[in-house]
Order: C-alpha cells, then sequence, then structure tokens
C-alpha cells in the first residue's frame, strides 16, 4: 500500500470514529455508486448524511476543503442520491458534508462542514 493511499485510509477510519463520537451511526464505507464512491454514509438519529473524506498530511499545500469543487459537490449529490434509492431512503434528504482532515502529531485535526450541497 502507498503512503498516499495509506494515510487516505487512515483518515477515513480518524474520521468513522469522530462521526462515531458525535452519537452517529455509521450505515457504510466506501459505498461505490455508478458515479463514483461515497467515503461514508451516517446517521446522526435525524437523517443520513454522507460524508466525503479529504486527508492531508499537512496544510503546506491548501486546506483540504479546497478540494471540493463545483463539479465535485454535484456529483457528491448524485452519489447520495443513488445511496438513498438503493437503500429504500429515496423519499428522504441526505445531507452531504466535508469533513477535511490534517495530521497534527500522532492524530488528526478535523474541520467538519454541514450540507455543503
Amino acid at each position: 500500500m502507498t503512503p498516499h493511499i495509506s494515510l487516505g485510509r487512515r483518515g477515513e477510519d480518524a474520521a468513522a470514529a469522530y462521526l462515531t463520537s458525535l452519537g452517529w451511526t455509521i450505515l457504510d464505507r466506501n459505498w461505490r455508486g455508478r458515479d463514483g464512491e461515497l467515503d461514508i454514509v451516517a446517521h446522526d438519529g435525524r437523517r443520513h448524511i454522507a460524508c466525503e473524506v479529504k486527508t492531508r498530511s499537512s496544510a503546506r499545500f491548501g486546506d483540504p476543503m479546497e478540494a471540493i469543487t463545483t463539479a465535485k459537490a454535484n456529483r457528491l449529490r448524485r452519489l447520495a442520491w443513488q445511496w438513498a434509492a438503493a437503500h429504500g431512503a429515496g423519499g428522504r434528504p441526505v445531507r452531504v458534508d466535508v469533513l477535511g482532515l490534517v495530521v497534527d502529531g500522532d492524530g488528526f485535526s478535523v474541520d467538519h462542514l454541514r450540507e455543503v450541497c
């Protein structure tokens, strides 16, 4: 496994742990739809949330959130709809959040943007 992939996996694990610490239930990880992949799908007790995870080893080359372009946000929204349809939740809205993680010592700092699209 390359260092880049390893960092991404560690970031997704840390993001899942963060969401669980909020009391959310993780429903899916790395769910694949026809338009790509959702990193995490969770439920916060009221609604479903599709979470995109962006992990960086440092902020030296920019904030991880800067990777979310309009095109990426639109693709995430389509994937959220696809996930909802595939899981019988098509009539209920699915929120899309982005979690930006940056290595901080032995762990990660987490920036959580809610309802990005």
